[in-house]
């Protein structure tokens, strides 16, 4: 009964930490940098910036609620499948106790 109940907890623990939402990340802000030039004859000028990709926050909340529902789908067949080979065991030792 005591590995049983080791196999539940151990299963439910895997479960909560599967289903965990991770931690928002904190906007990355471009750092200011200093170039200093010896000649500046020899640089070719940058007159325009390279924008980077613009990420649209109801895109990006859709697929966070995306990926947490597959989280939790599959947790939850982890779950059934946990519950159906420890059900199995327990059948299992019953039918070799009884011969």
């Amino acid at each position: 009964m005591a590995k049983l109940r080791g196999l539940v907890l151990v299963g439910l623990l895997g479960a909560v930490l599967f289903t965990a939402s991770p931690a928002l990340a904190a906007p990355v802000r471009p750092a200011a940098v200093t170039l200093s030039v010896a000649s500046p004859a020899l640089v070719p000028a940058q007159t325009t910036v390279n924008p980077g990709p613009v990420l649209d926050p109801a895109q990006t909340d859709k697929a966070n609620t995306e990926k947490t529902r597959n989280k939790l789908v599959a947790g939850l067949i982890a779950v059934v499948l946990l519950g159906i080979v420890i059900w199995g065991r327990k059948i299992r030792s019953k039918r070799a106790k009884g011969s």
